[in-house]
């Protein structure tokens, strides 16, 4: 919803902004009402203080002006919605007079007997001006984005309407001048679309609609090749299902782009994406986690339940022909892993609910919930393999593209014998790619990435038949130019399909490493941190009870934690290793942490608790370094591990940091940026649990073969004349593009922008 950045008041249009233009259209206007509203009510007004609010306000009158001279001028040309233009157009134009009259007050400073109404006199009144226009102002903007959704539908029509007359023609010469019309019409869609990809907000449309386009972009090749093909040999059955194939596709294209403009639902699709894995895991996860504010929340039967259904989904993996045993009996194992301790959270959680919630049974369940996780996590990390393994060796195998040599060659040859034997082989290759592309939809973890798994299984699907049509077209007309060309657009297309499976899996892998999540989401209004600084400027704030309370679960996890890292430390022979030096340092930092949210220990502030996130960040950093230069020691297959967990660290460690940094504005703020910091501290914490066992075993197998690793001592040179892990540049010093508190005159100086929109 549209609403100011000020965190007293409320500016809610009422209407929906789902592109980022209109967004970008409204933050100018924002930003100067803003600045007019929260300006500082002393007794004394400076003369520059009134010169710059009546210089703002006026400024905000002219620029609402131009915008509804702009708006009246879209009212005439669409009559359609020329009354509702009209009333929005009025509406923020009476707005912005009223803003005018009460930010007039730079000529001379009103005497007290005046009884003259202004922003200083009368700030309900400023208030009332302020919500008028942003809501008109807004719905104006909105209602000229239904301009563009028309346009898009306008050209959609026109398309489909040319899309008819080339699929009956039945000469060359119309084919040609039509298919002239038809590329005229398909670029200006393809723009037109283009510019509504970039602006849409939702990242689950925007790839979507990148989908469709890549459909018809694509399409638009084959239908001319195609059409050609079915024009010279009118009589070839297999010609003409290719051609009907790519009709069909391009028209469900053009559908989807509408579905999305108009918001349309798919019910298909939903369906596909609630359906995946890696949804069910983090529901489920949700709903363990859950039981920490309420006991009473769900019952045993619908844990359970919601566990057998996630379980069921597992099949798609273990049911395979193409699973091997050994993933498959490891898959099956997990689960029954996870059975097994959700068997006891509830067994737990049932005698939690009649005991009483002492100390030791909220400690108990808190194990119980952390153990069910832990081993979802497991599943889901294994599922992943699966799926991104598999990927990964079909892109090797079928990267040669055998089968459609073969087909090609055997084409040209007129064999249709051999046609049909490499057809086969092409079928069961895109069998396989089309369930890999099901299994990576599992595992993929965000929508924008789940929607382009289902684009691409839906392309090999589709292309596969195709190929082999145009394939059985060239066999019974060997020496046609056109059937050959025809078959090389096909076969050019599939290469292309792989090629992004490539990429696909590549950002699957990364999200799931944590290189990347999803998109850096676009600031939406209001926009966090507008009005603080820096963390040094920040007002320190101390939890009260209420906060404490709510803070300490997530704080006895961080407790849990470094437990555990103490107690994997104790079992290190070598007492004086750097690893075990900086994890010791770690775990006492998590621990005062820890104290924090119990309002115990030497943190007693907010600020306290976000320069402590940072020293262990920077510690985390130092451990990382120790990581780097442990690994070197080791053989490949042991280094690979050790280095993908050390990744996982230094993703956490500079998250934390850049999360420390960040400003925060508004009464509730900081408790949610405590929120946040101790959660990514628990992740870090998690990390280094689990890499502490891993490497006390490399170093105890080492010594026992005799190798390198002669001592201790070996190891600390080793680290103190290793290059230190690279940090990422923004975390390091203050950011330059850092946000503080504008004066009148600053914010003035942006009132340009409002212009020029």
């Amino acid at each position: 919803m549209a609403s100011s950045p000020c965190s007293n008041t409320n500016f809610d249009s009422g209407l929906e902004i789902k592109t980022r233009s209109v967004e970008q259209t409204l933050i100018p206007l924002v930003t100067q009402i803003t600045t007019l509203i929260n300006h500082k009510d002393k007794p004394k007004k400076s003369e520059r203080t009134l010169t710059a609010i009546h210089r703002v306000g006026q400024a905000v009158n002219v620029a609402v002006g131009r915008f509804v001279a702009v708006g009246e001028a879209i009212a005439s040309e669409n009559q359609e919605l020329k009354d509702e233009m009209g009333q929005a157009c009025f509406e923020a134009r009476r707005a912005g007079d009223a803003i005018a009259q009460l930010t007039d007050v730079g000529s001379d400073t009103p005497a007290p007997s005046d009884d003259r109404v202004t922003v200083f006199s009368d700030r309900t009144a400023m208030v009332k001006a302020a919500r008028m226009l942003l809501s008109s102002v807004t719905k104006v903007l909105v209602l000229a984005d239904r301009i563009v959704i028309k346009q898009i539908i306008t050209s959609r029509n026109k398309v489909l309407v040319t899309l008819d007359h080339l699929e009956r023609v039945s000469t060359f010469q119309e084919f040609v001048q039509i298919f002239s019309q038809f590329g005229n019409e398909m670029v200006e869609f393809a723009h037109l679309t283009g510019d509504r990809q970039n602006d849409l907000k939702d990242e689950k449309k925007k790839a979507r609609m990148a989908a469709a386009r890549a459909v018809l972009e694509k399409c638009t090749m084959m239908l001319l090749t195609a059409s050609k093909t079915c024009l010279r040999h009118p009589d070839c059955e297999s010609a003409r299902i290719n051609k009907d194939a790519v009709f069909h596709r391009m028209r469900c294209a053009l559908e989807q782009v509408i579905e999305i403009v108009t918001e349309a639902r798919s019910s298909g699709e939903n369906k596909i994406l609630s359906a995946s894995i890696c949804n069910g895991i983090r529901d489920f996860k949700y709903t363990v986690e859950s039981l920490r504010e309420d006991l009473f929340s769900l019952t045993p039967q619908s844990l359970t339940g919601q566990l057998e259904a996630l379980v069921e989904r597992t099949e798609d993996f273990t049911d395979s022909a193409y699973t091997g045993h050994e993933q498959r009996q490891r898959i099956l194992s997990l689960c029954q892993l996870t059975r097994q301790d959700t068997q006891q959270l509830v067994h737990t959680w049932v005698g939690v609910q009649q005991s009483g919630s002492s100390k030791e049974a909220t400690e108990n369940l808190e194990v119980a919930i952390l153990k069910t996780c832990h081993s979802m996590g497991d599943l889901r990390r294994e599922l992943h393999n699966v799926a991104v393994g598999r990927a990964s060796d079909l892109l090797k195998v079928h990267g040669e593209q055998l089968p459609l040599r073969a087909l090609k060659a055997a084409g040209a040859e007129g064999n249709l014998e051999a046609v049909a034997d490499y057809s086969r082989k092409l079928t069961e290759q895109k069998e396989q790619l089309v369930e890999t592309c099901r299994l990576l939809c599992h595992v993929s973890c965000t929508e924008p990435l789940e929607i382009t798994c289902i684009h691409a299984e839906e392309t090999f699907h589709v292309i596969g038949p195709q190929i082999i049509s145009a394939a059985q077209t060239l066999a019974l007309h060997p020496s046609s130019k056109i059937a050959r060309e025809n078959l090389d657009v096909f076969c050019e297309a599939w290469e292309s399909q792989l090629c992004d499976m490539g990429l696909l899996l590549k950002e699957i892998n990364d999200v799931f490493e944590g290189r990347r999540g999803d998109r850096k989401p676009y600031l939406s209004l209001p926009r966090p941190g507008k009005h603080s600084a820096s963390l040094k400027s920040a007002k320190a704030v101390k939890l009260d009870a209420e906060e404490q309370t709510s803070m300490a679960k997530l704080g006895l996890e961080l407790r849990l934690l470094s437990s555990d890292v103490d107690a994997e430390l104790e079992k290190w022979d070598e007492e004086e290793h750097d690893i075990i030096r900086q994890s010791q340092s770690l775990a006492s930092i998590a621990y005062s942490m820890y104290l924090f949210t119990r309002g115990e220990g030497v943190l007693k502030t907010t600020l306290d608790l976000f320069h402590q996130a940072e020293v262990l960040s920077e510690e985390g950093l130092q451990l990382c370094s120790s990581l780097q230069t442990f690994s070197t020691r080791l053989v490949d297959e042991e280094k690979a591990v050790v280095l993908t967990e050390n990744e996982k660290l230094v993703a956490l460690c500079q998250q934390l940091q850049m999360g420390a940094k960040t400003p925060v504005q508004g009464k509730t703020a900081p408790f949610q940026k405590v929120d946040s910091t101790i959660q990514a501290s628990r992740s870090l914490m998690t990390v280094v649990a689990s890499l502490l066992p891993l490497c006390n075993k490399l170093i105890k197998k080492h010594k026992s073969e005799r190798t390198s690793l002669s001592s201790p001592q070996d190891w600390r040179e080793t680290q103190h004349t290793s290059a230190p892990v690279k940090k990422d540049a923004a975390l390091n010093g203050n950011n330059s593009n850092g946000f503080g508190v504008k004066s009148l005159d600053e914010h003035m100086a942006s009132l340009n922008l409002l212009e020029s929109k």
